[in-house]
């Protein structure tokens, strides 16, 4: 009550305990191994920022059986001795206090990653226990926490040899709901970013967990070039090699900021662009991609019509210069801010124009000095405008036949009632048969159903020949059931609202704020066919309709594989585990009783009843909602599984194929 409200009321979270409170705000989301991972990417930044001061050639990462992790470096070492002002060991209270650090100081660390102050005291919030270790002038210090707390006073334990920072950490599994393993595959691609971006730099990653996972090193002397090498490595190059330049620019408080960018264009359709900041990945992108972006445009348009390159096109748009890029740009900031304790995206503004401005000028150079190279990739630039212009055109007749306006909704359709799009969903079946039980089954007030026929065009495949994308029944029957419009093929790899000055707005863009049902469920059957199906569509989707994904307005059914029964019980099972577990209740104590197991290999074979029992009905039912982590994984993910490299899938299948669950063949 009001009355209650008054000054005892007010609490102040002292120590660590705000992020105990809420460990989300310092680390990320703490449902789907964001914030666990990043738990080991501060103690890791912490190792980097002592190689950035030029003090450590060498990070170990070990994964232990137990679940924790172990970071080693070998840089000056954490000081121990007693802080002036806080009467306790300076190692005691960067472990214990927030925004406690030596990168506020910029005589120590002229840049640094982390959390400034706060990512290593974070972790120990959320950790079940850490133990620091500190070799420092030929002495061996140790001290350990169990959930932030000092177990005792730091003490000396023995000699050191050389100095460093050993940190071991097991994070309290009550902050982390779903994912609690670390991933291995996820910290080798951020470890091996990281080396990169740091040539020279040693980094052993080591899992204790698996006996036949050898120990994986990362040195890479040739810097973010070696790495964009890398990532074009599987592609025919447009130009024979990495296009690498760096320069630093003082922004209006004269702070140096430096800025290097690798570029190499390849046959692909696809744009990959990483981005970072003081060596920590920016997946939001930014003011350095916006930068980036808008000075790759004006300079290669400005260089191809001063050489009278472009007759055919007239001018380049971003998607088009863009298009097969493989790129890395790296901005080192001695105070960057971002828009978010995660820092994902950057935000200070200066650095655009400073970009720009580096990019303008050395990207240039390379033109001129290298016209054979240029001229390559602007005749790839020019094929892409010229694809994109014969989809506009396909799109603009498709408008003109009313498809895209809206203009009556598809015969196949069957509308629900509501008009609220927030309240109404729209469930996209495979076959008349699903549709048919759909239909019938349905709550018609907020419940629409669109069935398809077959399988659905791979979009992937058509790059060059967009125009047949809209030739076809289904996909169109889709864009103008939704109503939202279509967007032109993309291989953004960074979807964000930082773009080029001179970006083209698409005549025909999908609009959200068009769409006629906020929950799109993809609702196919649970067989190898259904799966495929659901694959085609969500390539569609990520492709043509981007926004509607990135937004989070796509879902996936979670219809049942078994129906089990005993006499008159009977009960749905979504996985051969819960089967075997919904046979043994129903065999209560008679262990040898009959139950006899119904196998649905398809929607249809459910009567209507029982279709919206299981899948349908919002307060039962159990739907996978898509969402996208890293746009730029996605990206290579629909080339690799959907795209004409057969030889490329063939490998992701190999290396894959013994995680797959639950297979139907």
């Amino acid at each position: 009550m009001a009355d209650d409200y008054k000054a005892e009321s007010i609490k102040v979270l002292e120590g660590l305990e705000p992020v105990r409170q809420v460990p989300g705000m310092f680390l990320g989301e703490t449902d789907n191994g964001e914030a666990l991972h990043r738990c080991v990417w501060e103690v890791v930044d912490n190792a980097v920022d002592e190689h950035l001061a030029g003090f450590n050639d060498a990070i170990d990462v070990i994964i232990h059986k137990n679940g924790s992790v172990t970071v080693i470096d070998h840089g000056r070492g954490i000081p121990v001795g007693i802080h002036p002002d806080y009467g306790i060991s300076a190692a005691t209270l960067i472990m214990t206090k927030l925004h406690a650090g030596g990168k506020f100081d910029n005589s120590l660390y002229k840049v640094s990653g982390g959390l400034h102050g706060v990512g290593v005291s974070a972790v120990n919030a959320v950790s079940e226990w850490l133990r620091m270790e500190i070799s420092k002038d030929g002495e061996l210090w140790c001290q350990t926490f169990k959930e932030g707390v000092p177990d005792a006073d730091i003490a000396k334990t023995g000699d050191a040899e050389e100095n460093g920072t050993t940190i071991t950490f097991k994070p309290d599994v009550a902050f982390f709901s779903n994912v609690l393993d670390f991933d291995f595959e996820q910290l080798d691609q951020r470890l091996k970013e990281t080396a990169f971006l740091n040539g020279g730099l040693k980094i052993t990653l080591t899992d204790e967990r698996d006996d036949s996972r050898d120990t994986v090193v990362h040195q890479y002397d040739g810097g973010i070039a070696e790495f964009v090498g890398q990532l074009a490595e599987r592609n025919t190059l447009i130009h024979p090699e990495v296009i690498h330049f760096s320069g630093e620019k003082e922004d209006s408080d004269g702070k140096v900021v430096e800025v290097d960018v690798a570029l190499l264009w390849t046959d692909a359709f696809t744009e990959r662009i990483f981005c970072y900041t003081n060596i920590i990945r920016n997946r939001d992108g930014g003011t350095h991609l916006s930068g980036m972006r808008g000075s790759l445009t004006r300079t290669i348009n400005s260089y191809g019509q001063s050489r009278n390159l472009l007759k055919k096109v007239g001018k380049l748009s971003g998607d088009d210069v863009r298009e097969g890029l493989a790129a890395v740009i790296s901005v080192k900031h001695p105070d960057p801010s971002f828009s978010s304790q995660a820092k994902d995206k950057l935000v200070t503004s200066e650095v655009q124009g400073i970009v720009e401005s580096i990019i303008n000028e050395k990207l240039g150079e390379y033109l001129e000095e290298n016209p054979t190279a240029a001229r390559a990739i602007i005749s790839k630039a020019s094929l892409a405008s010229t694809a994109r212009e014969a989809a506009r055109k396909a799109r603009e007749l498709t408008r003109r036949k009313g498809v895209l306006e809206g203009g009556g909704l598809p015969g196949k359709l069957a509308d629900c009632q509501e008009r609220d799009p927030a309240k109404c969903e729209i469930f996209v079946v495979e076959g008349d048969s699903a549709g048919g039980s759909a239909k019938t089954g349905r709550d018609r007030k907020t419940q629409a159903i669109l069935p398809l026929r077959g399988k659905i065009l791979n979009v992937e495949r058509q790059q060059r020949n967009e125009a047949k994308v809209f030739q076809n029944n289904e996909i169109m029957t889709m864009i103008k059931a939704f109503g939202a419009g279509v967007d032109h093929w993309t291989g953004a790899s960074i979807t964000s609202d930082d773009d080029d000055d001179d970006e083209e707005e698409d005549d025909a863009s999908f609009d959200t704020d068009k769409l006629r049902y906020h929950k799109i469920i993809i609702m196919t059957d649970a067989d190898v066919d259904g799966a495929h199906i659901r694959t085609l569509i969500l390539t569609f989707l990520w492709r043509h309709m981007r926004p509607a994904v990135i937004g989070g307005y796509i879902y996936i059914a979670q219809p049942p594989l078994y129906q089990v029964s005993r006499g008159k019980q009977s009960a749905y099972a979504y996985s051969d585990g819960e089967r075997d577990e919904k046979i043994k209740e129903l065999r209560g104590d008679n262990p040898n009783a009959k139950v006899n197991i119904s196998r649905y290999k398809g929607l249809g074979e459910m009567n209507p009843e029982q279709l919206w029992e299981t899948t349908m009905d919002p307060a039962t039912r159990t739907m996978l909602q898509v969402t996208v982590d890293d746009a730029t994984t996605a990206n290579e993910l629909f080339t690799t599984l959907m795209g004409e490299d057969v030889a490329e899938r063939r490998q992701f299948i190999d290396k894959n194929a013994a995680e797959v669950t639950n297979l139907d063949i």
